[in-house]
C-alpha cells in the first residue's frame, strides 16, 4: 500500500513517516500542498494523508483540486483546529474523514486501515451476520427470519455496516457516505437514525448493542467474539479481554518504545520552536511585536498543539493552544494575559523536560486496597470498558463490565461489587444512572459509587452527591487517573469516619458542603457559633 503524506511539520512528517513505514507501508513525503499535487498528479496512491495548514496550497484547497481531477484516492485531512466548521469544509472538499490534532497514533492507524479496506470490500449477493440477513437484490433485512421494516437510510447504515465489518464509522463519516451535500443533516441526524436502527434490532430479538459506539471514534458493527452475555458473563469476559489484549498491548508496546526514540531525536528543535515563542514574547512586553514575528509565534504554537500531543505531551498541547490563541486574538491582548505568557512558556519547557512513554505505563496503585476487589464498570461503550478492565487488573481489582442497567442490576443480585463506576448517559434506555444510583444508596451497607460521564453540568454533580455518590469524574479521564479514585473509595471503605469541623456563617454552604462530603465519609460539624 503506498501513502502520501502532506504535512509541513518536517519532524512530525519523519515521524508519521517512519511509524506508517514500520506498518509496511511505503510512504511519499511532500512538505507543501504543491508539492503534494505534483506527487498526486504523477503517482497513484492508495491513500493520501493530509495536513490542512500548509504553504503554497493548504489543505483544503488541495483536495478540491484532487476531486475536480476525478481523482477518488481517500484522503484523510489531519489537523489542530477542532472547530465544526473547519470539518464541514473539510468534508464539503472531498476529505473521506477528518482527525484532530493531537492524535492518538494508534487511532491514526486504524483510522488508515478502515480508508483503505474501503477499496478492498467485495460485493456479495447476501451477507449474513449471525442471525442477521441483508439480501440486496431485494433491499429485505431479516433477523431470525423475521422480516425488519427498515428505513431507506436505517438500510443503507446497516448494510455499510455489515460490508465493512471491522471499520468503525465517525458521524462525519456517515454523513459522507450515506448523505448528499445538498441537504447535509446535522450529526445528532446520524445519531437519530442509529438509535431506530438498534431499536427495529432489538424488537427483532437482536442485542441492542450489535451496532456498537466506539468512544471518540464512532460506530461499528460489534464483532462476533466480544459480545456480552448477561449471565455469568463477568468472568468470561474478562478473561476474553486478557486474551484480545497480549497482541494489542505487545504493538502498543513496540510503538511507543519507538516513539520515545524518535522524541529524542527530534527534542531539541521542538525546544528552539519554543524559542521563537520566548522572542514574541518579549517583543509583547517591549511593544514592539512585528507582524511577522507575530505570525511566526502562531504559526509555532500550532505546530506544538498538534505535534507535542501526538508524542504524549497532552498537557504540553493544551499550553501551547493557550499560547496561540493569544496571539491569534484580533484585539491586542490585556496586561493580565501578556504577564501570564512567560509563565505558560516556562510550564511548556518543564513539561518537555519529562520522557512521554512515562505515563503510557500502568503503575501499582500507590493506594494500598485489598487485593482482588471486585469492581463492576456500567457503560455501554464496550470500548472503553474493556480499556479500564485492563487497566483494574494491574491495580489488583477484578472488573467486570456491564453495557446497560438491567445487565448491572443482575450481575449485582448474584455478586455483591465492592465499587461501582456508573455513566450516567444510557441513549437507548428510558432510564438513567441515576436510578441506579439511587437503588445502590438504599443496600445495606450502601455500595460505593463513583459517578464517571460526559455531562458536566454542575446539577449533575450535586444530584450525584445528592443520591449517595462517592466521586464525580468527568470524561474523558485517564484509565490510571479512573482506578486512583476507585483506589481511594475502596480506601475509605475501610477506614473509620473521619469527623470535619465547618467554620463559615452561612449555613447554606454547610448544607453544600455536607451534601457533597458525607459520601466521602466525613462527618461535618457546625459550631453554635460559627461567627466565632
Amino acid at each position: 500500500m503506498r501513502i502520501l503524506l502532506v504535512e509541513d511539520d518536517e519532524h512530525l512528517a519523519q515521524v508519521l513517516k517512519d511509524t506508517l513505514t514500520n506498518q509496511h507501508y511505503l510512504v511519499d513525503l511532500a512538505l507543501d500542498g504543491q508539492a503534494g499535487w505534483n506527487f498526486a498528479e504523477g503517482i497513484q496512491y492508495d491513500l493520501i494523508l493530509l495536513d490542512l495548514m500548509l504553504p503554497k496550497l493548504d489543505g483544503i484547497s488541495l483536495c478540491k483540486r484532487l476531486r475536480q481531477a476525478h481523482n477518488s484516492t481517500p484522503v484523510l485531512l489531519v489537523t489542530a483546529q477542532d472547530a465544526s466548521t473547519s470539518k464541514v469544509m473539510a468534508l464539503d472538499a472531498g476529505a473521506d474523514d477528518y482527525v484532530v490534532k493531537p492524535f492518538d497514533f494508534q487511532e491514526l492507524l486504524a483510522r488508515i486501515r478502515a480508508l483503505l479496506r474501503r477499496g478492498n470490500s467485495t460485493s456479495s449477493p447476501v451477507i449474513e451476520w449471525g442471525n442477521l440477513r441483508l439480501d440486496p437484490s431485494s433491499c429485505e433485512v431479516t433477523y431470525n427470519g423475521q422480516l425488519l421494516h427498515l428505513t431507506a437510510k436505517e438500510y443503507g447504515l446497516l448494510e455499510l455496516f455489515l460490508r465493512n465489518s471491522n471499520k468503525i464509522y465517525s458521524s462525519s463519516a456517515l454523513l459522507d457516505h450515506l448523505w448528499s451535500f445538498d441537504e447535509p443533516p446535522s450529526e445528532n441526524t446520524v445519531r437519530a437514525h442509529i438509535k431506530s436502527l438498534r431499536s427495529k434490532l432489538k424488537q427483532a430479538g437482536a442485542k441492542g448493542d450489535l451496532i456498537e459506539t466506539v468512544y471518540r471514534l464512532g460506530y461499528r458493527l460489534k464483532p462476533k467474539e466480544t459480545e456480552q452475555v448477561s449471565r455469568g458473563a463477568g468472568e468470561q469476559r474478562s478473561r476474553g479481554a486478557g486474551e484480545q489484549r497480549s497482541e494489542g498491548e505487545t504493538a502498543v508496546s513496540h510503538l511507543t518504545s519507538a516513539m520515545s526514540s524518535i522524541w529524542e531525536r527530534y527534542k531539541e528543535t521542538y525546544l528552539a520552536r519554543i524559542g521563537v515563542l520566548e522572542q514574541a514574547i518579549a517583543a509583547l512586553k517591549q511593544s514592539n511585536l512585528t507582524e511577522e514575528l507575530r505570525q511566526s509565534a502562531v504559526k509555532e504554537a500550532h505546530t506544538l498543539v498538534g505535534s507535542l500531543g501526538s508524542f504524549g505531551f497532552d498537557r504540553a498541547s493544551h499550553l501551547s493552544r493557550q499560547i496561540e490563541q493569544t496571539f491569534k486574538a484580533d484585539t491586542n491582548p490585556n496586561p493580565g494575559q501578556i504577564e501570564h505568557l512567560p509563565q505558560l512558556v516556562l510550564e511548556l519547557r518543564q513539561e518537555l523536560e519529562r520522557d512521554p512513554a512515562t505515563p503510557a505505563v500502568p503503575t501499582p496503585a500507590p493506594i494500598p486496597i485489598k487485593q482482588q476487589s471486585q469492581l463492576l464498570i456500567v457503560d455501554d461503550d464496550t470500548a472503553l470498558t474493556t480499556h479500564l478492565v485492563t487497566e483494574a487488573a494491574t491495580w489488583g481489582m477484578q472488573a467486570t463490565a456491564a453495557d446497560n442497567l438491567s445487565q448491572a442490576r443482575e450481575f449485582i443480585a448474584h455478586t455483591r461489587p465492592d465499587v461501582v463506576l456508573l455513566d450516567l448517559c444510557f441513549p437507548d434506555s428510558a432510564e438513567n444512572g441515576f436510578t441506579l444510583l439511587a437503588e445502590l444508596a438504599t443496600d445495606q451497607p450502601p455500595i460505593p459509587v463513583l459517578v464517571f460521564t460526559a455531562r458536566e453540568n454542575l446539577s449533575d454533580r450535586i444530584t450525584a452527591a445528592q443520591k449517595g455518590a462517592r466521586g464525580f469524574l468527568h470524561k474523558p479521564v485517564s484509565a490510571s487517573r479512573v482506578m486512583e479514585a476507585i483506589a481511594q473509595i475502596l480506601q475509605q471503605s475501610t477506614t473509620p469516619e473521619t469527623k470535619l469541623l465547618v467554620v463559615d456563617a452561612d449555613p447554606q454552604v454547610f448544607d453544600l458542603l455536607r451534601t457533597l462530603l458525607e459520601p466521602w465519609g466525613f462527618e461535618l460539624t457546625l459550631p453554635k457559633n460559627a461567627q466565632n
